[in-house]
């Protein structure tokens, strides 16, 4: 049998390296991983799930489900490297960590380390490119004709900016750190100012005017979901209508299929901090059992992780007039699955700055700042998250300047040293909320004699788990969660008195409090955990029956009685 490989977390995998790593957990723990393709890309490459459960108790489909997926956007490549961490700490732990062990016996987890893999590979090229998502030519098929095209132009494989003289620039050198760039002051004149352009080359530059060019690739993926997808006038990069773009529909086409997905988490970069639905309401919008046990699970990650978990609606919008859709709304909102995204990774925390806002904090900070990200770009990164500015001849501008934040490898992702630290906060986390997922369990089966060959059978099986069956309340309002389904598979020389082949009964609660033991009102269903079914069956003695029990998100049981 061959080891199991160990990933390398201070690079990030291209496709090819990426496919034989998986494929080599696949080939080391035949029994426990499988590699599957969801898809193909829009360049035809495959888009890789890797399936983990212990095939020994069931298949993957009889089990509840938990799905991770990372780098559905180009250049968030730790978000890979996220998953690969878990994957390596599942793939290493069953046998010898009891809740591996248990998780992997008992459910199945979904891993998709990229969603992406055009975008990723475009970004990780030698001469890379960073795209917000797929590179599929959108909302035209055409190259530029004027215009700024951000790129690398000196091919020294990363993208920075370029700094020019000009009386009316906007930037000016901080007094303290010349290398630092800060906003003129309101009514400001006098001094040498500049203006700062990406990196990138021009077409048609008259001398004057100049603009920066979209990317010819304007699609983002994380707008093309069904779920409140809105065309390009109001969601840019949405694509022409949903769920248009190969690497969105096979992701929906595969989650539709397996209903027992109950929870799911995607990685992104970057912000440090865990986001939970809804996008587009409000909390006093939202069902009230789902926003208390979001909550309740958003803060246990919080605990776990040491990333604050926050509201995508109140506290994580691009600006305050808009709203933003993606996964967390097909999955949570039509679908009734609970879902996460994980935004890894905050270079100012990491420089000592604790008190911002989210998003806001990109619009406008204090030159304080900057100044400590300097500091520990300086001091942590060997002076690389800042580059020093230097001299370069442009092809159109003449002489200007290269530097600033390289933002590829040290915002968007972490510097190479702190990627492993940052995929290591989740596993524990992610365990716990794959535990919590419902289990359908047999509790006890029945046979009794009610005269000749005629027997009444009763299968009753209870919710192991600390969701409901249903996990989220929004299920049931979209009816997408059916209850428990019993059925009863007959022999030849058996036939039914009473009852159906197929029976569906009641949800299943899970074994998460509903409220504290001070509560006014007390929970008064004590076993809504619990459904039975029975028949009344004709058949002689010593026939065996078939029974069986699913539940969408529970998973399904099986077991046999005889007549005796």
């Amino acid at each position: 049998m061959p080891a199991i490989p160990v990933p390398r977390f201070e690079t990030f995998y291209r496709h090819a390296e990426l496919t034989r790593l998986l494929q080599d957990y696949a080939a080391a723990l035949p029994g426990l991983i499988e590699l599957r393709s969801l898809g193909k890309s829009h360049e035809g490459r495959d888009i890789w799930i890797v399936v983990v459960t212990n095939t020994a108790t069931g298949p993957d489909t009889d089990k509840p489900a938990f799905w991770v997926d990372g780098n559905i956007h180009a250049a968030e490549l730790t978000a890979s490297s996220a998953c690969l961490y878990w994957l390596h700490q599942l793939a290493t732990g069953h046998g010898s960590h009891a809740d591996v062990t248990q998780l992997l016996d008992t459910r199945v987890v979904y891993l998709v380390p990229r969603l992406n893999p055009d975008g990723a590979e475009l970004a990780l090229a030698d001469r890379p490119r960073h795209i917000r998502s797929s590179t599929r030519r959108y909302p035209f098929d055409e190259d530029p004709v004027d215009g700024l095209t951000t790129e690398d132009i000196d091919g020294d494989g990363r993208i920075l900016m370029m700094r020019v003289p000009d009386p009316h620039g906007t930037w000016k050198a901080h007094a303290d750190d010349a290398r630092l760039m800060v906003a003129r002051e309101p009514g400001e004149y006098g001094g040498n100012y500049y203006r700062i352009l990406p990196e990138g080359l021009l077409k048609n530059y008259d001398g004057l005017k100049m603009t920066v060019n979209k990317d010819a690739e304007g699609l983002d993926l994380n707008r093309n979901f069904p779920a409140y997808w809105r065309q390009e006038f109001e969601q840019v990069g949405a694509g022409p209508y949903p769920a248009s773009e190969p690497e969105v529909r096979a992701m929906v086409d595969f989650i539709v299929k397996h209903p027992n997905i109950g929870a799911a988490v995607s990685f992104h970069t970057h912000s440090g901090v865990i986001l939970r639905p809804m996008g587009t309401q409000s909390d006093d919008d939202m069902t009230p059992e789902d926003l208390w046990i979001y909550k309740r699970l958003s803060d246990l990650g919080a605990r776990l992780t040491g990333y604050p978990a926050i509201s995508i609606y109140h506290d994580f919008k691009y600006h305050p007039k808009e709203v933003i859709t993606g996964t967390q709304d097909w999955i949570y909102e039509h679908l009734g699955a609970l879902f996460w995204t994980v935004e890894i990774w905050a270079p100012n925390k990491e420089a000592g700055i604790t008190d911002y806002a989210w998003i806001e904090w990109y619009r406008d900070h204090p030159p304080e700042d900057d100044l400590k990200l300097l500091k520990w770009s300086d001091e942590q990164c060997g002076g690389q998250a800042h580059v020093d500015w230097y001299p370069f001849r442009h092809p159109q501008l003449g002489m200007v300047e290269l530097g600033g934040w390289d933002k590829m490898n040290f915002w968007r992702n972490p510097p190479p040293h702190l990627r492993e630290r940052e995929c290591a906060r989740f596993p524990p986390w992610l365990m716990q909320l794959a535990l919590s997922l419902p289990r359908l369990e047999v509790l006890r089966t029945e046979v009794r004699s009610l005269g000749t060959d005629t027997w009444r059978v009763r299968l009753a099986v209870g919710n192991a788990g600390y969701l409901p069956s249903y996990v989220s309340k929004r299920a049931l309002e979209r009816k997408t969660a059916r209850g428990t389904v019993f059925e009863i598979l007959l022999p030849q020389g058996a036939s039914l008195v009473s009852g159906k082949e197929r029976i569906e009964g009641a949800q299943l609660e899970g074994h998460a409090p509903k409220n504290s033991l001070q509560a006014f009102l007390p929970n008064r269903d004590l076993t809504g955990d619990r459904a039975v079914a029975e028949w009344i069956v004709r058949a002689p003695r010593g026939t065996q029956l078939a029974l069986r029990a699913t539940a969408d998100r529970a998973g399904a049981v099986h077991t046999a009685v005889t007549l005796d």
